[in-house]
């Protein structure tokens, strides 16, 4: 059984870099490149996008009126994700280097680069930072609670997961005392060969 879940784990790695190569051609369509971290648009399509912006005046009039009463409530749960952030930041600092787990780079996780399209307004690029922000700090979190998890009781749940981290697969078996400290060893030095 374990051969049939490294197999499937190879064929979804396979279509991981597939979807990858076809992000990377419809960049090419859309007529953008990276450098770094810019992205840089042809010029003909910077000045399209511009001349396509809904003016903010425009934009909060043809606003849903509970799209604007609820902003308030969404944009106040920034104080709990930045404590959540700083909370991440000093769990890592302290017991990843006790337990030789690799930290997780935050900014491979938090993405923001939607506020330099030009055919946002101002609202929307702020939600664009504000959702880019608050996504990639919950895919950061699991990222650090999935290795903590790796490190401390890499067991698998006896009901199903929905969505679970893609480390969960390589998990022991639920039940499986027999070879579960064996497991948890190699799964701790897994984990620690690991590089950023």
């Amino acid at each position: 059984m374990a051969a049939r879940i490294n197999e499937l784990m190879n064929e979804i790695r396979g279509l991981e870099d597939q979807l990858e190569d076809a992000l990377r051609a419809q960049q090419e369509r859309v007529l953008y490149r990276l450098e770094g971290t810019r992205v840089l648009f042809e010029q003909s399509v910077e000045q399209a996008h511009r001349k396509l912006r809904v003016g903010l005046l425009r934009w909060l009039r043809d606003s849903s009126l509970r799209n604007i009463v609820s902003a308030p409530f969404i944009y106040a749960m920034v104080v709990p994700f930045l404590l959540l952030d700083l909370a991440i930041w000093a769990y890592q600092a302290i017991c990843f280097p006790l337990y030789r787990i690799p930290r997780v780079r935050r900014s491979r996780y938090i993405v923001i680069d939607r506020h330099r399209l030009s055919y946002l307004n101002s609202i929307e690029k702020l939600n664009c930072v504000y959702c880019g922000y608050a996504n990639g700090l919950m895919s950061y979190v699991r990222e650090v609670v999935a290795r903590t998890e790796q490190y401390w009781c890499p067991v698998k749940h006896a009901r199903k997961v929905l969505d679970p981290h893609r480390r969960y697969a390589r998990f022991a078996d639920f039940g499986d005392s027999e070879g579960y400290q064996v497991h948890l060893q190699r799964m701790r030095a897994e984990l620690a060969a690991e590089r950023r």
